[in-house]
């Protein structure tokens, strides 16, 4: 198996997991506040996340991998972020999980129709900074599982 496709399958089975994971929570949980630090993140603010940031955040991977530079060095994570949740704050739970799905999937078909030397391209994640495609892909993941640490220990 290629890095290519494990990368896709690690991402695939993780979004799969999340699914059920969202599935599951009741109306009370979905209110769960997981951020209390600035603005307030409810368990619903990071599913919107986990849509907006992996929409976003694929688009530029394609840009680097088409060859270009990456996130702007004045672009800021929080404007991004607070301006996603604003357009993401009155659509209805099972929307928002039809579109994490979707959007995982449309990531997944992304990432499986890269070559294997393609990880190794340069650009700027918001993030990470200055990195490889492979670095930026597999933050996809790592970000979630962050993000996911916080909400169980809301769930508890």
């Amino acid at each position: 198996m290629s890095e290519v496709d494990e990368i896709a399958e690690k991402l695939r089975a993780e979004g799969e997991k999340f699914v059920g994971i969202f599935s599951a929570l009741t109306d009370e949980q979905w209110q769960a506040e997981v951020y209390t630090e600035g603005t307030t993140w409810t368990i619903r603010n990071v599913l919107s996340h986990f849509v907006t940031s992996e929409r976003g955040l694929v688009k530029l991977f394609e840009q680097i991998r088409l060859g270009g530079s990456g996130a702007a060095d004045d672009f800021s994570i929080d404007r991004y972020n607070e301006s996603q949740q604003a357009k993401t704050k009155d659509l209805p739970v099972a929307e928002l999980l039809e579109k994490y799905e979707s959007t995982r999937a449309e990531t997944v078909t992304w990432v499986s129709g890269l070559k294997d030397s393609e990880l190794e391209m340069v650009g700027r994640h918001p993030f990470l900074e200055q990195t490889t495609l492979r670095e930026m892909v597999k933050m996809l993941y790592i970000h979630n599982q962050v993000h996911y640490r916080d909400l169980k220990k809301v769930l508890k």
